[in-house]
């Protein structure tokens, strides 16, 4: 009977334990132009650009602050961005927000969104850029 208790303790052990990691693993979430339209309206995320300065100079999303996911100081400034709240990056196409939510994830930020297709998917919908 004590064997059967303890697996049965065990076996609840690992199940709790699993479930709580999973719950507590930070979310990359990729995301279209329409759902980070509404994301943007409800004013909750911080919109992150993660192309070179020149790139961002030609045109950016509204509202887009820039760290260049290639520069030396990245770490430095994507450090400084709270961890605790949402926050959506975007590339030009999509590889290096990809590279960079999973650092992203890594480095323990709760959740990332990640614009499928970046700022090239964003254009094709015909949708505002600040230049």
């Amino acid at each position: 009977m004590k064997i059967k208790s303890f697996f049965i303790v065990a076996f609840l052990s690992l199940v709790f334990f699993n479930c709580k990691k999973e719950e507590e693993a930070p979310a990359v979430e990729l995301i279209t132009v329409e759902e980070m339209d509404s994301l943007l309206e409800m004013r909750k995320v911080r919109l992150i650009d993660v192309r070179t300065p020149g790139e961002y100079s030609e045109g950016y999303i509204e509202g887009a602050e820039n760290i260049d996911f290639n520069a030396d100081n990245f770490e430095e400034l994507i450090g400084k961005v709270d961890k605790t709240k949402p926050v959506i990056i975007y590339c030009r196409s999509g590889g290096r927000s990809k590279k960079c939510s999973e650092y992203m994830k890594k480095a323990g930020f709760v959740k990332i969104y990640d614009l499928d297709g970046g700022l090239t998917e964003w254009k094709s919908k015909q949708k505002k850029i600040i230049k």
